[in-house]
């Protein structure tokens, strides 16, 4: 299979063999080309050279429609449900059974039609209840009984992990297992390691748009599939020395944000965060972790409480005011809030200090200063292509990541504000960032760390909080606490050990 775009080969003669009845990750950096060869094989993209062959028969897909009717279907990382219509009525969009000849939807057999093909595969949903009123694995599933729905034999997923508990990966593996042994094959995006490891029976490695291996599951180890994504020896834990934590540089008390709609997504929230140390937030997103941030950041204003920054209080200063007093904040959108789409990267890398010097002076922009700028973000992350005259919109969703984070990360800041550092980016680009993130704790700055990866979250964090609801749940040590009460603790449930430290410290 072969994919051009203007100036670059996305996929560059790739062979990939699925087996049916099995799990096959795909693996590889941002920009490796895996998308596109997913997008090929659902039909969203139309190959240069090459052909998709499914059971043994040659098909050619001009659009999505012809790869359902071949018996391939995908399900994308952002859902693609509508929240106020039942999970009856999101399965069965588009093809409803209908009576009366056409005139009207048989709303009944829809209904049954979905329970029989819930208890078919093992899931557990009701039918009646509202999207907007269920979580995020209940939402994975209603995606997977759409494509199921629609007679897919192939089935797609792209990141489906990305915003689900532990125990709700655990279930959905158990869903793919379910899948498989009733003859269902899976083809599934991943950057986790770990994860690909678990549930796939075979891995695929592509890198710079070529298959560069394709291992057994059981043969495969982190390491080298690191090695295989990047090209060279990957660092995949942290080595960071003990947190040595000075004087409180953020301090948060009894913080309360209301989201768009007027409900309260912070509830009473305070923390601290100190010289040389990384407070993390680990939660499932959606729990009050954005509006959090935000407030902190200054992107949205506080409706009681107060945030003090290096001893002042700076709860009703602006953006501007804590960007020059030294707060650094990566935002959980990149595209929402991180970037101007239709700038070129000379400009995106001005955001939040054009009016400053070396950049600045008596209103007038120095354009050289902001270009040796931008140029310097893009060779010290990595920032593919390296072009700072290219747009935004043109770079990948990992390459705009690296960009933004690189930008922030170069304000000198005495405190940085992530979140989801490294979201939707590779390997590779993740060994650098947290690096990065270290280095600034071990410079005696200060971190607040929000990520729905909990090893990464766990593995840089000092001190680490659970959000569930706009609360913490608990203030644990990242250490001590293991995957599955992390689980629980998002989920809104205590485990049985104890496994608070001194909720005062967070204060």
């Amino acid at each position: 299979m072969t994919k051009r775009f203007p100036g670059v080969v996305a996929n560059d003669e790739v062979d990939l063999r699925v087996e049916r009845g099995t799990v096959h990750a795909l693996l590889g950096e941002n920009g490796a080309g895996k998308t596109t060869l997913m997008n090929v094989l659902y039909g969203l993209y139309e190959p240069d050279e090459g052909r998709v062959v499914v059971d043994g028969r040659p098909r050619e897909f001009d659009s999505p429609r012809d790869a359902i009717d071949a018996g391939v279907g995908m399900i994308h990382q952002h859902f693609m449900l509508v929240d106020p219509m039942t999970i009856a009525e999101n399965i069965t969009l588009g093809n409803e059974p209908e009576r009366w000849f056409g005139l009207a939807v048989d709303r009944e057999r829809a209904r049954e039609e979905v329970v029989d093909l819930s208890e078919r595969y093992g899931f557990d949903v009701d039918p009646d209840a509202r999207i907007e009123d269920v979580g995020v694995g209940v939402r994975q599933r209603v995606e997977i009984l759409k494509a199921l729905y629609r007679g897919a034999d192939v089935l797609i997923l792209d990141e489906p992990t990305a915003v689900l508990t532990p125990q709700e990966v655990e279930d959905l593996f158990g869903v793919f297992a379910e899948l498989t042994d009733q003859g269902k094959t899976i083809i599934f995006i991943t950057h986790k390691l770990r994860e690909a490891m678990t549930a796939a029976d075979e891995i695929t490695v592509l890198r710079g748009g070529e298959n560069v291996g394709t291992v057994p599951a059981a043969d495969a180890s982190r390491e080298r599939l690191a090695e295989l994504m990047v090209g060279r020896e990957v660092l995949l834990d942290v080595d960071r020395s003990e947190a040595t934590p000075g004087e409180t540089v953020l301090d948060v008390r009894d913080l309360v944000v209301e989201d768009a709609r007027g409900v309260r997504a912070v509830d009473d929230v305070s923390l601290s965060v100190r010289e040389g140390e990384v407070f993390g937030i680990a939660g499932v997103d959606g729990n009050g972790q954005a509006e959090l941030v935000e407030a902190i950041a200054g992107l949205r204003a506080a409706d009681a409480g107060e945030i003090s920054f290096r001893g002042r209080d700076v709860t009703g200063w602006s953006r501007r005011d804590r960007i020059d007093a030294g707060m650094a904040y990566v935002p959980e959108d990149r595209q929402e809030r991180g970037l101007v789409m239709d700038f070129d990267l000379v400009g995106n890398g001005l955001l939040g200090s054009q009016h400053a010097r070396p950049y600045a002076s008596n209103g007038r922009i120095d354009w050289d200063a902001a270009r040796e700028h931008a140029e310097e973000i893009v060779a010290d992350y990595d920032v593919r292509p390296p072009d700072v005259d290219a747009r935004a919109v043109s770079l990948s969703g990992g390459n705009q990541q690296k960009f933004v984070v690189g930008r922030e990360f170069a304000r000198d800041p005495r405190l940085v504000v992530a979140s989801h550092p490294t979201r939707g980016v590779d390997v590779g680009s993740t060994e650098f960032i947290h690096a990065r993130i270290n280095a600034l704790r071990s410079d005696g700055r200060a971190v607040l760390l929000v990520s729905s990866k909990l090893e990464e979250v766990q593995s840089l964090s000092d001190r680490l909080a659970v959000i569930y609801e706009g609360a913490f749940v608990d203030v644990v040590d990242p250490e001590a606490v293991t995957e599955e009460q992390l689980g629980l603790l998002m989920a809104g449930e205590r485990p049985e050990t104890d496994v608070s430290v001194d909720r005062e410290a967070s204060r």
